[in-house]
């Protein structure tokens, strides 16, 4: 794998090629003929190179000269133009195998009837979430998906209390009400999962108000915080991510959208639900750039997160990136998988991104066999020690169960007494019982 830069063009008038979408050819599937080439992804157009490094324009209303970014990567040519250290890529290394180590445990336990509900993992786009979560600060702010757990790892959430979450204790970060879908924390700036598709863009631009408001009306002249807002492809065809990019570019919030698209929404291929699949050119139409990225390089993704955090801090407003990953596991452990081509799975199973990495750091002499393998043992320590202490952690009590869902709770939750209504064993008078 060699190193990355940026370079950038600007956005073409004309619509890019796409590729097609029907076929009853097993030669000719959804990814064609490219499934041949190991470098290929899905929405890539040809390579665009430029001489002159990325830079960031100063954007104006109803300016003409918006730059987009189609493949912002290219490869460096001397060793010594290393994209990490040895130490950021052992942090990397480590953050990727504990999200990957822990959704399979996940897998275990949901099938061992630990968990209930619907439970979505993150397997295979390990990259994204490192790529980006890990050159936060604990003050930055970030919004996930129903597809969550790996999002609040990354962001410095214990293992312990996601588990914890999961298993419905009251250990749990949210104290065993949020579930597989809602992880929060307060003290990690970790500000929700949310099940429905674009409830969470809103809250994102909310926040990133906050830190704006902050710095220029109350005069915090060190709060540069920035918020990360994660969705998928089938997210980018809601009115929300639209009028959040709207408002978003008009006040110059410290925002980056991460468009994890993972091509298919539950069992909806992405090429066959939006009219233009490259999501990444949203940005620039709203005035804002837009990247397009491979995500299943966290290298690339690195670099590109930089780039988009920085701008944020400084004050030159929101980044809309749009990461091509791909989940390994169906949508979610309720889906049996069998409605995507063995061919595209093994495709970008090939194209692991922990894999990917690991081969970097061994052609750089940047950590060797011995030490990958100490992370890979402490990882599975600490997931072992995770279901443990999720399994030993008591249920909440029955009185919780109102707790944080009215906000004048004496008007409903509690009666006149003092006491909850959910413990009058008359509650459930004239309630059908299943």
């Amino acid at each position: 794998m060699a190193a990355t830069s940026f370079s950038a063009t600007k956005l073409l008038h004309q619509p890019l090629p796409l590729h097609s979408t029907r076929s009853t050819d097993n030669n000719n599937t959804l990814l064609g003929n490219h499934l041949k080439d190991s470098s290929f992804f899905l929405g890539s157009t040809k390579k665009l190179c430029m001489n002159k490094p990325f830079s960031v324009p100063q954007y104006q209303r109803r300016s003409k000269g918006v730059f987009a970014v189609s493949e912002v990567v290219k490869d460096k040519k001397k060793l010594n133009n290393l994209l990490i250290t040895k130490e950021e890529g052992l942090v990397l290394y480590e953050d990727m195998v504990l999200g990957r180590a822990f959704e399979d445990m996940c897998a275990q336990m949901y099938y061992r009837g630990k968990m209930f509900g619907f439970v979505h993992l993150y397997n295979g786009q390990e990259a994204v979430s490192t790529g980006f979560i890990k050159l936060l600060k604990k003050e930055d702010s970030v919004v996930s998906t129903y597809r969550d757990h790996v999002h609040a790892l990354s962001k410095g959430v214990p293992a312990r209390q996601v588990m914890s979450e999961l298993f419905g204790k009251t250990t749990g970060c949210c104290r065993g009400q949020g579930g597989s879908m809602h992880m929060f924390s307060k003290e990690h700036n970790v500000l929700g999962g949310f099940a429905f598709i674009g409830e969470g863009i809103p809250v994102a631009t909310g926040a990133a108000f906050t830190s704006k408001y902050r710095r220029e009306v109350l005069k915090e002249a060190d709060c540069d915080h920035v918020t990360m807002a994660f969705f998928g492809d089938g997210t980018c065809n809601n009115g929300q991510f639209f009028e959040c990019l709207n408002m978003a570019a008009l006040w110059k919030l410290p925002i980056i959208f991460v468009v994890e698209n993972n091509l298919w929404a539950i069992g909806m291929s992405h090429l066959r639900a939006t009219s233009d699949p490259e999501i990444w050119k949203k940005g620039p139409a709203f005035g804002m750039p837009g990247f397009h990225v491979d995500g299943m390089d966290v290298l690339k993704v690195r670099e590109v997160a930089k780039e988009a955090v920085a701008r944020a801090r400084r004050g030159d407003g929101p980044t809309l990136v749009e990461c091509e990953t791909y989940r390994f596991r169906g949508h979610s452990l309720a889906d049996p998988d069998e409605l995507r081509d063995p061919a595209e799975k093994n495709h970008y199973a090939a194209r692991d991104p922990i894999s990917a990495l690991k081969k970097y750091m061994f052609e750089n002499n940047l950590t060797s066999e011995a030490e990958l393998k100490a992370i890979d043992n402490k990882i599975d320590e600490l997931v072992e020690e995770a279901v443990e202490f999720a399994d030993a952690s008591p249920h909440p009590v029955r009185s919780q169960l109102l707790e944080n869902v009215f906000a004048d709770p004496k008007g409903f939750g509690i009666g006149p007494d003092g006491r909850y209504r959910c413990e009058d064993p008359k509650f459930t008078e004239g309630t059908a019982h299943v």
